[in-house]
């Protein structure tokens, strides 16, 4: 019954940048600013267009000119465009050498782009800069995982839960990777603990679920599957997998119409 949902590396928040600029340039100035530090509501191509000029001003070195750069490779990141973030983290690591969230960005970066390799290089950097930070090693987890060395995987992410203990995705994600090698019980123990310390996500109960299946224990299954389609109604997958269980038990009819619901959330929903 499907393979169990990870949670991956978002960009590191955007940076707030400020300057002191002349007073005939400081309305424009200052637009171009918020945006680039995506402050009110701007969008991407809005955080885009405010770094750019920025950049092209000419006014900011060192350090703010990295934050511009790296800001600029986070609204790419945003849009999927991994091939134009990218380019954006180089240069805000050649300006600032120890900017631990531009190693962690780039990284994520080159995970969504399937280059696991290249990702576990910037978070051992990240980590190298600062041994204390979690995000490094949640994102080395994932690029472990995503190259299928599950063991690394969760050692990595149990480092995460040594350095915070309250991180709920940490625990679905170690739970995705004891699921992966066979490890049922190890798995629901770490959903349990990601339920306990975050009830309201739709995901860790999908994955229980799962597990519970991989087990046969299916009316167990049934209702984390509910859970989760009680707390995202839209959950194609949730439906589908609930679907499966129900053709298990010999609910015909209940399995055609979670089935029917699924495809209609998402034509090509698989379990």
């Amino acid at each position: 019954m499907s393979a169990t949902a990870r949670l991956t590396v978002g960009a590191i928040a955007l940076v707030a940048i400020t300057a002191f600029v002349a007073p005939a340039a400081k309305a424009q100035t200052q637009q171009q600013l918020d945006w680039c530090s995506g402050k009110n509501n701007a969008t991407p191509d809005q955080q885009i267009g405010g770094c750019t000029a920025l950049i092209q001003s000419g006014k900011f070195t060192g350090k703010t000119l990295a934050l511009i750069f790296s800001n600029r490779g986070v609204a790419h990141k945003k849009k999927g465009q991994y091939d134009r973030a990218i380019p954006d983290f180089d240069q805000a690591i050649k300006l600032e050498p120890n900017d631990t969230a531009a190693f962690i960005n780039r990284g994520g970066t080159y995970e969504n782009k399937r280059q696991y390799d290249r990702a576990i290089q910037d978070y051992e950097q990240a980590i190298k800069l600062n041994p204390s930070y979690a995000l490094a090693y949640f994102g080395r987890g994932n690029a472990y995982a995503g190259k299928g060395d599950t063991d690394r995987a969760i050692q990595d992410f149990g480092q995460v839960i040594k350095l915070n203990p309250n991180d709920a995705a940490a625990f679905i994600n170690r739970g995705s990777a004891h699921r992966k090698i066979g490890q049922a019980d190890r798995a629901i123990q770490d959903y349990d603990q990601a339920i306990k310390l975050n009830p309201n996500f739709a995901l860790t109960f999908f994955n229980r679920g799962l597990s519970y299946a991989d087990k046969g224990q299916i009316d167990r299954a049934i209702q984390d599957f509910d859970q989760a389609i009680k707390l995202n109604p839209n959950y194609a997958k949730a439906f589908n997998n609930r679907s499966l269980a129900k053709e298990k038990k010999g609910d015909k009819a209940g399995a055609e119409a979670d089935l029917a619901t699924a495809k209609r959330i998402d034509p090509n929903v698989t379990p």
